[in-house]
């Protein structure tokens, strides 16, 4: 007898053996028991879920006639009737599969319908099956939509689809939808060890792990790659020959690139990317593989239990977890999303990789420094061995607490949003400029060895590159960061407010506006009865003559300009103003007995930069 596959051997035959697809299988079921059948189905998902196999499984359960021959429409088939038989073997003259792609024809569907008219042969129900049913042409659809209203009590319609966003309104308004969502890893992993062991092929671990990734969601996918993995490994099957089948990145090449991208060494990722490219290794798989470990990472921290302790990755992902605060871990995944789709525009694979690799690199946050990558986590051939520098972590002095300043009369924002440590290792939101000083390395090793020992500290302890003597006080609010330095300092004077009294009795938009704004009024004098005014302007752009020329009109006086850096202007004025409501707002926010209350409960917490903002009153 000639071979069979493995996806045509294990179709399920009954609803019992179906995987994945509980949700259809609970209505239709209840709906086939209690005698609540409708007259036409849509089956809708990817392929390799089971569209084709539910639809077998509904047809012998229409025309089932049991053991004995006696039987009625039920939720279990027998099996075994001529009618299940047939069905199964696809001779049931009363069952009809029409393929879409190739018969989307009006003439193809008239012809159908023509035998609709017709009673069964030899069944209790005619089933017309209409698989890719989005194919047919609209004169197609238009001319089944009389019979799909109203079929005969003997007709039942079954559509599948992988697109029903193409399907005329007219037609998924007259039938009764399921959709058949893509099957979890899990689920597939589990299936295929049921089918290996039928078959007696020993098969690994890491090897059916890797087959379910693979088949995305298909049950049929991870059936045919499983046919091809029994072919490649000769009757068993192996992580690695199953990682060499399929071209996979082995996980060791993606682990020591998370490693190094924490240890934020440029030179450990260059090696890491070298490494790919000499082991020949295909650099969309990497950004892959790197993006489901950032997925996975991110839920070691979120939701711990949520991993399964039985893989043997488990414990590597949390580790890594560990290394990386939540939002570098989601700002790099979004990286090697959108870093995937960009290949295509590099010159070559592996130099859009090393790209996306020193793109997520150079986000890191100002200041960190990098320390040694472990030997044992470069993965690299000896021809592109390099030496990994390392770079001392600078000890940075604890930040001070500043009395509050007095604040500017403004009303403010009720309350500031105050950032809570909610895994045991804090990722609190911070700016480059909030972070705290990192450990040295060898307090870094000291504390993770202890970590791993004792287990994950307490929620209130205080983050791990926090050391005992930099905790602040228990009531002590947050420090504001230093003003950032700005090109010129505000020195105001008699003529600036006598120049920003006469700007603001005119309406100037525009880049006269932005010269009135810009310009430093340094006297005024008048002369033969015309105001004239000297004014400092920095831009060139904006000591244009015809520019001048417009605000000289405006004015109705003349205007003696000359280049330099302007030290009263009213943009200068505005901006001060700014600052100091900004910094008021933040003082007094920062005072708030509810701000107070939650940094005295965490003393890990930080106020989330920004979220603090001046309510400017008119």
């Amino acid at each position: 007898m000639s071979y069979q596959v493995l996806a045509r051997k294990y179709r399920p035959q009954s609803f019992e053996q179906l995987v994945g697809q509980e949700h259809v299988v609970q209505a239709l079921a209840n709906a086939l028991t209690q005698g609540r059948l409708h007259h036409a189905y849509l089956f809708t998902g990817t392929r390799g879920v089971g569209k084709t196999t539910v639809s077998r499984i509904l047809a012998k359960s229409l025309n089932c006639v049991g053991v004995d021959g006696t039987g009625g429409i039920t939720a279990k088939p027998c099996g075994v009737c001529h009618a299940c038989r047939d069905i199964d073997s696809g001779r049931f003259v009363d069952y009809v599969e029409l393929d879409a792609a190739s018969n989307r024809g009006v003439e193809e569907i008239s012809q159908l319908l023509d035998q609709a008219v017709y009673k069964p042969v030899v069944g209790r129900f005619k089933v017309y099956m209409i698989d890719e049913v989005h194919m047919l042409s609209n004169t197609a659809f238009n001319a089944m939509l009389k019979t799909l209203e109203e079929p005969p009590d003997y007709l039942k319609f079954v559509l599948a689809t992988t697109d029903p966003q193409k399907v005329p309104v007219t037609v998924l308004s007259r039938c009764l939808q399921f959709n058949l969502r893509p099957m979890a890893a899990v689920d597939v992993q589990s299936h295929l060890g049921n089918v290996l062991g039928a078959e007696n092929v020993p098969a690994e671990a890491g090897a059916l792990r890797l087959l379910s990734r693979a088949a995305r969601g298909s049950m049929r996918d991870g059936l045919s790659l499983t046919d091809q993995a029994i072919a490649f490994g000769a009757g068993a099957l192996t992580e690695a020959g199953v990682r060499q089948m399929l071209g996979s990145v082995d996980r060791g090449h993606v682990v020591a690139i998370v490693d190094a991208l924490a240890a934020a060494s440029g030179e450990a990722v260059v090696a890491q990317a070298d490494a790919l490219r000499g082991a020949g290794l295909s650099a969309a798989g990497t950004l892959e593989d790197l993006a489901t470990l950032f997925q996975q990472m991110a839920l070691a921290q979120a939701a711990p239990t949520a991993l399964d302790d039985a893989d043997n990755e488990t414990a590597e992902i949390r580790r890594l977890a560990a290394l990386l605060p939540a939002d570098e871990i989601q700002l790099m995944y979004s990286m090697a999303l959108h870093g995937r789709a960009e290949l295509h525009l590099a010159p070559d694979e592996y130099a859009g990789l090393l790209m996306v690799l020193l793109r997520m690199l150079a986000f890191r946050p100002a200041g960190t420094s990098a320390r040694p990558v472990k030997a044992a986590a470069l993965v690299r051939p000896p021809s592109v061995a390099k030496a990994v520098v390392a770079v001392p972590l600078p000890r940075l002095a604890p930040v001070a607490v500043a009395p509050a300043p007095a604040p500017v009369p403004t009303a403010f924002a009720p309350a500031p949003v105050v950032a809570t440590p909610q895994v045991a290792e804090p990722s609190v939101a911070m700016k480059p400029s909030d972070r705290l000083r990192p450990r040295p390395v060898e307090a870094a090793a000291q504390a993770d060895e202890s970590a791993d020992l004792d287990g994950s500290p307490p929620d209130d302890a205080p983050p791990p590159w926090m050391e005992a003597d930099d905790v602040p006080a228990m009531a002590a609010p947050a420090a504001r960061e230093p003003d950032a330095p700005r090109r010129a300092v505000l020195r105001e004077t008699p003529e600036g407010a006598l120049w920003a009294g006469r700007i603001a009795a005119l309406n100037l938009t525009g880049m006269t506006g932005e010269l009135a704004r810009q310009a430093q009024a340094l006297g005024c004098a008048t002369v033969d009865g015309r105001e004239v005014w000297t004014l400092r302007v920095e831009r060139e752009s904006l000591r244009q003559p015809a520019l001048v020329g417009k605000l000289e009109a405006a004015l109705d006086a003349r205007l003696d300009v000359e280049a330099g850096v302007a030290e009263d202007s009213i943009a200068l004025r505005a901006t001060a103003l700014a600052d100091a409501q900004q910094r008021a707002a933040e003082d007094l926010a920062a005072q708030h007995p509810m701000t107070r209350t939650l940094l005295a409960q965490f003393p890990s917490a930080r106020i989330l930069p920004g979220s603090v903002q001046p309510l400017i009153t008119t």
